[in-house]
């Protein structure tokens, strides 16, 4: 049965829109606007602050929904000499990359809001930033789960075929199983049809298995100096829980492991667990090869009250397309099985 919103709600929210349509200089934020790209830009900055992870990476307002990637980093040595006496300089084309394209796609992320909420958090002065940061904190996480799991843009998205999203857009695990395939392993030599970890498996730790991760990468930026190891959650628990076997029964050494301090590094490398990372898999690369790109004039919004619906709509809709600047420099490793 629908229900109304209370009335210290309704005044709450009817608030929020008036100040929503002087902050982004619209009449109505109940009508479908488009975002000036000065202020779609703070809106994409206050995102990308509700998640830890996007503030590593790259998140980019670009003019042109198909163009040239922003950050082409160089992929071998650019120094040396020349005898000019006997020949002109020649500088170094070090990009060396056949992909430097990318694509936009039409992305939508909208959000309810339902009345009880809103009624229960009309209560406290700070209700205009309670809303915003509901709203914010799902897109930033559903822009790293796209990243992740996008496989394929489906014209009508699925959620329910697709819960991690996989056919908003092809995020950057996608683009690598199709422009490097050699880089990326997902079957090893113990013929499981899988990577398999542990005694008698394809490797014995997860060591071994960041290690191989890293020497998938481009031998010209592999000693680079910013590579990091992301890990599926799986592949951590099953390695926290060797060392709870081992170790667990000491107090002291139990607490170390519930704080999250055994171990910063795999492979040598630093080791991050993200959000809605695949739980099987190991990615090596650096923060700053991973990034999403969105057009800076392309982003409309409106805000709304449903009462058919009893809640309240927040509309955002933008182009937007994930892109690593250098192929060469990602490896991965997934459809790890862990052997018990």
């Amino acid at each position: 049965m629908a229900r109304s919103l209370s009335a210290n709600g309704a005044e709450h929210f009817a608030q929020l829109q008036r100040d929503m349509a002087e902050s982004y200089g619209v009449q109505s934020v109940s009508k479908h606007f488009s975002v000036e790209p000065t202020i779609a830009q703070e809106l994409n900055d206050a995102i990308t602050a509700k998640a830890d992870f996007l503030e590593r990476i790259n998140v980019v307002p670009v003019s042109e929904i198909k163009g040239e990637k922003v950050f082409i980093g160089t992929n071998g040595p650019v120094t040396g000499r020349t005898n000019t006496k006997t020949k002109a300089r020649e500088p170094k084309d070090a990009s060396g990359l056949d992909d430097t394209q990318y694509e936009l796609v039409s992305t939508e992320s909208d959000v309810v809001l339902r009345y009880e909420k809103i009624d229960a958090w009309s209560k406290f002065p700070d209700f205009a930033q309670r809303f915003s940061t509901a709203v914010q904190k799902q897109i930033a996480l559903d822009r790293i789960t796209i990243g992740w799991n996008g496989t394929h843009v489906a014209v009508d998205t699925d959620i329910d075929q697709y819960p991690l999203l996989q056919d908003v857009n092809k995020g950057w695990l996608q683009q690598l199983r199709e422009q490097v395939p050699h880089q990326v392993l997902k079957e090893g030599a113990v013929g499981s049809g899988k990577i398999t970890m542990g005694a008698g498996g394809d490797y014995a730790n997860l060591d071994a298995l960041v290690h191989d991760a890293k020497q998938l990468v481009d031998e010209r930026l592999r000693e680079a100096g910013d590579l990091v190891a992301i890990i599926g959650s799986d592949l951590l628990a099953a390695d926290k829980a060797k060392l709870y076997s081992k170790q667990g029964d000491t107090p002291t050494e139990k607490e170390r492991i519930e704080l999250s301090q055994v171990i910063a590094t795999y492979g040598g490398l630093p080791a991050y667990s993200v959000p809605n990372f695949p739980v099987d898999a190991v990615l090596v690369t650096s923060f700053d090869n991973l990034s999403i790109y969105y057009q800076d004039s392309s982003w409309r919004k409106s805000t709304v009250d449903n009462p058919s619906r009893s809640r309240t709509e927040d509309y955002n809709s933008r182009n937007e397309g994930y892109v690593i600047e250098q192929l060469e420099k990602a490896g991965l490793i997934e459809n790890i099985e862990v052997l018990k």
